[in-house]
């Protein structure tokens, strides 16, 4: 079963898009129906809605917008003829988009050896200068291990054990028993469709969203459906109308400073989510990778899976972000029994996470207050400057300063941000386009940009962005270009 839209809510949805692109502006002498048509071609072109909803009857957003049925239907009409509308008739109609697109299935990385290349399509950070202290107490500690296996599927209770003290010092209760210690968020997320999903069943899935995790969904042969994320965030009632329609296997979200957008669930929607959840039959699976890195005065909201009363938010997280991506520990919080399950099913997979690095986890974690506060102090000088540097050289953009995380999702002044990173790169600049983190074919009005580098990086990243934009409508022969790294 599809997602639907309502009326008000496509009604917002519109209000919301016309102000931003100009469409309210004056229309000359086109038709009226052509505004809306393209408004809501816009919505689509830009990943605001999400491929495959159902739109609302032509009564509803016909009294929604306070216009004629005649415009709607002439609208409907005229998104049918450009291929964005797939219409049966008795049953309602559905977005699409022209020549059959669908979610991209190539992971996204590519190394490099370029000294010159300013690469902004990695949200991740060096090393803390606490990691080779911790490294040789990890050592230190090693000898007890070596006299067995060193075969644990769940992981090391030490580290198990400092994992759920985490949890439940932010105000969620948390046993070892609950935790299991994966290979990185990546593999958990992995390990967790392998377990709950089968191929053919549906997923829903955030867009934007994490490309890696897009990549993943299609390797478990799922059917990915989409909410949609508005420049404002989460519309409370359409993602919960959206969950409970869509009827999928899991839901993936990331309420903690949402990557690529930067923002953070409200309170009252995590409240909400689990029950509207479990009435579907979907499990959550909540990535709260970025849920430590807030930079300004934000008071945090409790974790989703606080809220969950009947066993079906799973919680995945992980070393990379805060710590270090070299140190390939996550894991994931869940019910017991289910836990149990996922470490029977990771068996076939890698049989454990190496027992030296888990050691160096706990060893980290024990430094967390001063690594996270000073990752938290580099990582807001790094926001302001990447801010202040795309306000002076590209005043077009618009952007929502995000709370916290690594990354800023930028809305370009034309939807030309694949066409803007091939150029850039040609100056030394790697960037992430927007259709990385959707449906192909959407999100060319955006482009991720971490905020990870050194100041001085960032600035001279912006210099050569705003120089390729200058450049782009020339014509010009571009070279062959790789993907980027995506993290």
């Amino acid at each position: 079963m599809s997602a639907i839209v309502r009326g008000a809510q496509l009604a917002r949805m519109l209000n919301a898009w016309q102000v931003a692109v100009g469409v309210r502006g004056p229309a000359g002498r086109r038709p009226e129906y052509v505004v809306l048509a393209t408004a809501v071609r816009g919505l689509l072109i830009d990943g605001r809605l999400a491929l495959g909803v159902r739109l609302p009857a032509e009564r509803e957003l016909a009294a929604a917008l306070g216009i004629s049925r005649t415009t709607v239907t002439a609208a409907y009409r005229e998104l049918r003829d450009s291929g964005h509308l797939s219409s049966r008739r008795g049953a309602g109609s559905w977005t699409a988009l022209p020549a059959g697109h669908r979610v991209g299935t190539s992971g996204l990385w590519t190394p490099s050896d370029d000294a010159d290349l300013i690469d902004l399509g990695c949200a991740a950070m060096p090393a803390p200068a606490e990691l080779a202290e911790a490294a040789t107490e990890a050592v230190a500690d090693l000898a007890p291990y070596t006299l067995g296996a060193g075969y644990q599927p769940m992981g090391l209770p030490v580290l198990r054990e400092a994992i759920a003290d985490c949890y439940t010092e932010r105000g969620l209760p948390t046993d070892p028993d609950q935790v299991m210690v994966t290979g990185g968020v990546q593999q958990a997320l992995d390990l967790l469709l392998r377990l709950l999903v089968a191929p053919g069943q549906r997923a829903l899935v955030e867009t934007p969203t994490y490309p890696n995790a897009l990549s993943a969904f299609t390797a478990s042969r799922a059917r990915v459906s989409a909410y949609a994320i508005g420049p404002e965030g989460w519309d409370e009632d359409l993602l919960l109308s959206t969950v409970r329609a869509a009827q999928a296997r899991v839901a993936y979200l990331i309420p903690d400073f949402h990557n690529p957008t930067g923002h953070l669930m409200q309170t009252a929607l995590r409240e909400r989510l689990p029950s509207a959840a479990h009435a579907a039959g979907t499990d959550l699976i909540i990535d709260e990778s970025f849920v430590d890195l807030a930079l300004d005065d934000v008071a945090m909201p409790p974790s989703v899976a606080a809220f969950d009363r009947s066993a079906r938010v799973l919680t995945i997280g992980g070393m990379s972000k805060p710590y270090w991506g070299g140190l390939r520990i996550g894991w994931v919080r869940g019910a017991a029994p289910l836990i149990a399950r996922l470490a029977a099913a990771r068996v076939g997979v890698d049989m454990a996470s190496p027992v030296l690095d888990q050691l160096v986890a706990v060893q980290l974690l024990r430094r967390r207050d001063a690594i996270v506060t000073a990752r938290r102090r580099q990582l807001l000088a790094r926001r302001d400057t990447l801010a202040a540097a795309l306000r002076a050289e590209l005043p077009d953009w618009r952007f929502v300063l995000p709370g916290g995380g690594m990354v800023l999702w930028a809305e370009l002044d034309a939807p030309v941000s694949s066409a803007l990173a091939r150029a850039a790169e040609e100056l030394g600049v790697r960037v992430a386009p927007g259709p990385r983190f959707g449906a192909d074919g959407t999100m060319e009005r955006f482009m991720r940009l971490p905020y990870t580098l050194p100041e001085a990086d960032l600035v001279e990243a912006v210099h050569r962005l705003a120089a390729a934009r200058a450049d782009l409508d020339r014509p010009r022969r571009h070279a062959w270009s790789s993907p980027v790294v995506v993290a």
